[in-house]
Formats: structure tokens, sequence, C-alpha cells
């Protein structure tokens, strides 16, 4: 997005910033007055303004899940990061080179209207503006004074941690995670050497004992491992369930297994966990039938309360790979599935000093029993930024959401059944396939962008993928004189897709849906829904109803 179409209204509130959400005694009811207006640029009010509902705005462009975060952040009470009433102690601000009509959205709020909750300054927060933002052309609007973050303030790729932090410490939310566990020792690893020993011996790692917090009793498991012994060694991965805390033996259940050549790199592995009782994962490296020169090694392990991407494509030696490419370049992944049966691959188009990223359907051995055209399908692309801790980890992602109505220049579904619509080609395994058009972004991230973080580990890159499935749910007004969508019924065939924001408030969480009317090119997201560090998903409150006021809106994105 072009950060001159971003609109904020900072001089709105002019109270202290505590509580977005209207609460009575105890909390017992939430109500989230918020509607989502697609109309024109990315806005939101500071805090709650209107009692009884107020707008936010994701325009055309504002379909990032950094903007709409940002915006949504506005909304939940926070102000710009460079607003700080301790600021100029990190950042300059050149009011000579700021536009005029821009200028109050550099003004510092005192302390007496906001609060850090004592949260260091963050030049990589999600509400910093970047170093030119809203510059009248006569040179840089903010000036850091670390030089080293000259470059990096204004990052949209999403929160970062000190935003979750304080969104915590805001709303009182401290046991909102889904974040299960993450190993931590930077220089150590798990390894079991298979060079001796009988075939058949194992060595075992387990972790703590955990509990599932959501109620969809969904997990994932992600590590790293490395594997240089024999091909008939296996990485077994169990998890021990527990009756109760005083079952000291529990019943395991195998969830995955490795096997194989040896590896040349740290390879990214996920496995899917279903755990719905106090649990462990236990990792056992079994010694197979042969010789050995070495063994499995493990490293970098974080459970979380998600679902597992879909597909992962690791490119080891990106970087050297892409300078002794001739650009420009499509490089194309191994053909994923979705969990539905959709089969895709992503495409690299490689350029001299950046690249883009695309989506292409191609056929697969479940097309038969789909729909087609594939109707409301998001899918989504994450470059990976390999920090050890996932909770730090800020991905560079795309995502776009499949219209059934989309055609091609030639007349036929863009996302029709490749049989049908697209063209034969033979792969890189020798196979036949049809594929479609490429979908995408023209640009995704430089080679500067890559390096600014650990999106390139030992020289790796890794790309994940995913595919959500957007649920019907039927048109919801906003309250008032000035409904845009009174009768439901009259816009009842347009396409809309069901979402949930989740609001964690005194360790208390509550969920609500969200209905998002679509057309072909919006790519709209929840960052409470997105993101991979706010509250777990709970189905039903605890504690009462918790309401949200939606407006439905007759101006649809062309």
């Amino acid at each position: 997005m072009d950060v001159g179409e971003e609109k904020d209204i900072p001089e709105i509130n002019k109270g202290k910033v505590q509580h977005v959400l209207i609460t009575k005694p105890f909390y017992k009811e939430i109500f989230v007055l918020l509607c989502f207006a697609f109309i024109f640029r990315c806005w939101s009010y500071i805090g709650r303004i209107l009692s009884n509902g107020q707008e936010l705005s994701i325009g055309i462009g504002c379909g990032y899940i950094a903007i709409v975060e940002h915006e949504f952040l506005h909304a939940l009470g926070f102000y710009h990061e460079q607003s700080r009433y301790d600021r100029d102690d990190y950042v300059t601000i050149n009011f000579e080179n700021i536009q005029e009509a821009y200028k109050s959205n550099f003004r510092i709020v005192g302390s007496d209207e906001s609060t850090t909750h004592g949260v260091p300054y963050d030049y990589l927060s999600v509400m910093h503006y970047g170093k030119d933002d809203f510059t009248n052309g006569n040179g840089s609007t903010i000036i850091t004074k670390d030089p080293k973050f000259q470059n990096l303030i204004g990052q949209r790729l999403e929160m970062s941690a000190s935003d979750v932090q304080e969104l915590n410490l805001l709303y009182k939310c401290s046991k909102c995670l889904k974040i299960m566990g993450t190993s931590q020792d930077a220089g150590y690893f798990m390894y079991a050497s298979t060079e001796r020993g009988q075939e058949g011996d194992s060595a075992w790692l387990e972790t703590k004992r955990m509990s599932p917090q959501r109620e969809c009793h969904v997990q994932c498991l992600q590590f790293y491992y490395y594997n240089n012994g024999s091909q008939t060694d296996k990485l077994n991965i169990w998890i021990r369930e527990f009756q109760d805390n005083w079952d000291s033996t529990g019943t395991l259940y195998l969830m995955g297994q490795i096997s194989g050549l040896p590896t040349s790199h740290w390879t990214l592995h996920h496995v899917p966990l279903n755990a719905t009782k106090q649990f462990q994962v236990e990792f056992e490296v079994r010694k197979g039938a042969g010789n050995s020169t070495g063994g499995f090694s493990i490293d970098d392990i974080n459970l979380s309360e998600l679902e597992c991407p879909d597909g992962t494509w690791q490119i080891n030696d990106f970087e050297r790979f892409w300078n002794s490419t001739h650009t420009p370049a499509l490089i194309y992944s191994p053909r994923q599935y979705s969990s539905e049966g959709y089969a895709y691959r992503v495409a690299l188009y490689l350029r001299q000093t950046d690249f883009g990223a695309y989506v292409q359907l191609v056929s697969g051995v479940y097309d038969d029993q789909l729909q087609w055209p594939c109707p409301q399908r998001q899918f989504t692309v994450q470059m990976v930024d390999q920090n050890p801790n996932i909770q730090l980890q800020m991905s560079r992602q795309m995502s776009l959401t499949t219209d059934p109505n989309l055609l091609t220049f030639t007349g036929v579904p863009f996302w029709g059944k490749p049989r049908d619509v697209g063209t034969q080609i033979v792969d890189e395994n020798n196979e036949t396939i049809y594929v479609n058009n490429l979908y995408g972004r023209y640009y995704f991230a430089s080679l500067e962008d890559i390096k600014s973080r650990d999106y390139l580990k030992g020289g790796t890159a890794i790309f994940i993928f995913s595919v959500q499935v957007f649920c019907l749910c039927p048109c919801i007004s906003c309250m008032g004189n000035n409904d845009l969508c009174s009768d439901p019924q009259e816009y009842s065939h347009q396409p809309i897709r069901m979402s949930v924001i989740h609001i964690c408030h005194n360790n208390e969480l509550f969920s609500v849906p969200m209905c998002k009317i679509t057309r072909q090119l919006s790519v709209l997201f929840v960052a409470a829904y997105s993101t991979h560090r706010l509250c777990p998903v709970k189905h039903n409150s605890a504690d009462g109803d918790v309401h949200l006021l939606l407006k439905c809106i007759t101006h649809l994105i062309p």
C-alpha cells in the first residue's frame, strides 16, 4: 500500500485510552461495536468514540495483514509508536518535511492521555511510521537516533513482539497465548548417534507435560531435523496422553515418522497433533539395519495450538541459486494439496533484485470429488522467519481468495477445473499435468528484505502454504438510522465469508462471528484471527453473550 493512502485520526479521541470494549460490571458481557466498511483508504478511530458503533475502513490497497492489524490496534486503543511521550529519546521528527495535512499524525500524546505500560520504545512496531511517510518531498520525516533502525521503521509484516506484549498488558490478558512450548537454547540441539548398537536400539527426548487450552484440540509441532545416518534409521514422533495428574504412564500414539536418505541441510518439519488431554511430545530415534556414520539431530522445537500448514517448500542455497539464475525466471514448488484435496503449486518470479509470488491450480487426484470453480478459498503463502522462537518470528506473507465468478481473458473460469480449462504440461517429475494461470503478487520481497530478518538460515529459504475455507453466513446490519444494508435479503446473492474475532479481557476469552463481503480482488484479514500470537480460539463465551455489529455495505470492491 502507498503509505500516503493511509488516513489515521489521532485527534478524535481526547480522553485517555484504556479500553475499547464497553464493559458491564464484572465484564459479564462485552459488546464489540465496530462496523467494517470497505470504502476508501485505511483508517480507524483511536479507541471507542461512538457508543452505538463506529467504522473501521479497509479500503482498496489495504488488504494486507499488517495494515489490518495496524487499524485494529488503533480501534483497540493504540496511538502511533512515534507519538509516545518518550519518543524524542529515540527519533527526531522533521516537521518541515511533513505534508501540512498530516502533521497532526506526528504529535506527541502526553502521559496524561496515554500509557506505555512500561514496554520499551519499539522501532519495529507495526504502529511505527516509516522514515519517509507523508513526506513533502524535501527529505525524510523521521530520523532514528539509532542509525541501524533507520531503514527498518515502518515495517508492515505483522505485529511485533512488543505490540503483542502491550496489547496483552492493556487488556490484562496474560494467559491468552497459542504457543504451548518452545526451545530457545541457542547453540544447542539434540543429537542421537546410530553409529553403534543393535538394530532397534533407540534414544528418547520428551517434553514437559502440557494441557490443551483450545476446545478444537488442534496442535502443530514444528521442528528442524538433520539426518546424516543410515537411510534405514527412523525418527518417530509420539504423543503420550495422560488421563489425569495421577496417571504416570499414559498412552502412546505414533503421530509421525521420518526416514530415508540423509539430508544435506537442516529441514523444517511439521506434525499435526490432536491431543485432548494432558500430554507430552516424545521423539524417538531408532537405529535401523546396516552401517551408519551419524544419526539424527533435532533443533528449534515449537508447539502451538494452530493448524499445521498444508505444505512446505524448502529451497536450499536460495541466494546462490538466485544469483546464478538467468533472470527473469519462474521457479515452481512441488505440487501441494489442501486439506480438502485441491492441488496447487506456488511459483516465484525471480528478477535481479526482487521476486514475485503466485499461486496456480493444477490437476490432482481428487479433482472429480471437488467443487468447481474453486469457491472462496483463501490461499496463503509465507516466507518463514526462521528465528528459533516462533513468538518472535515476523514472516512475510501474501493471501488471495478465489472467486468462482472470475474469468480469464478467454472467458473461462480462472479458478476452474484444470483438466477442463488449464494447459497441459510435463512437470519436473516427468508427469503430464494440467495447470491454470498464475495469480498473485508481482512484488513479494527483495534481496534486501529477506536479509533484514532470519528469512535465510544457512542459505536456506522456506515457504509454507495453507488454504482456508470460508463459510457462508447471512448479512448482518448495523443498528441505527443510517444502515446501508437494512434488508439482509437484498444482497444475499453476494459471496460472503465467515471469520471470527477473539477478544481477551482480564484473562477471559470471548469469540464473535464476523461476516465480510468479498469480491474477486479483495484480500481481507482480521488481525485477531490471522496472527499466531494472540488469543486462542474458544467457540462460546462462558460469561454471557458477545455481539458484533457489522455494517453490510453496497459499495463493493470492484
